[in-house]
């Protein structure tokens, strides 16, 4: 599978099976040109970005993974509208906060965890840390 097509939860089931922090930085590195995973990481560990939605998690289904109708790699896109200083300014409370929802519900249910933690500014996962996701992607957080 090419590697900027993998979605984001298989690239983060990679980095969990990986031994060493050399391996880890290795997955990273290989999806650097992955946007949803970018995106991702750093909603997730960029400071000067910060989430017009409340907190805790929203009500919303998650998706069945066999019908999933669509992917965070066609998604991510649509962060901008949660993002305070983004075009979802514009817009009302409940509007933004049921975009998000729609989006938590058109994607595979583990990428919705994962939009989660990153709204909530959550390692997504174990082992991954601002330091070596300034190292796999050295111009994405900024400081």
């Amino acid at each position: 599978m090419n590697n900027i097509r993998k979605e984001v939860f298989e690239i983060f089931e990679e980095y969990k099976k990986a031994d060493s922090r050399d391996d880890r930085l290795d997955v990273l590195k290989k999806y650097s040109e992955n946007g949803a995973l970018r995106d991702i990481l750093r909603g997730t560990f960029d400071d000067s970005l910060s989430f017009s939605l409340p907190e805790g998690r929203p009500p919303f289904t998650p998706n069945k993974a066999k019908s999933t109708p669509s992917t965070l790699l066609r998604q991510h896109r649509e962060f901008g509208w949660f993002v305070e200083g983004g075009r979802g300014d514009t817009l009302p409370a409940y509007k933004r906060e049921n975009k998000f929802i729609q989006l938590l519900e058109s994607v595979h249910a583990e990428d919705a965890e994962y939009v989660l933690k990153m709204v909530a500014k959550k390692p997504p996962v174990r082992y991954i840390t601002k330091k070596i996701v300034q190292e796999a992607f050295p111009n994405l957080i900024r400081e």
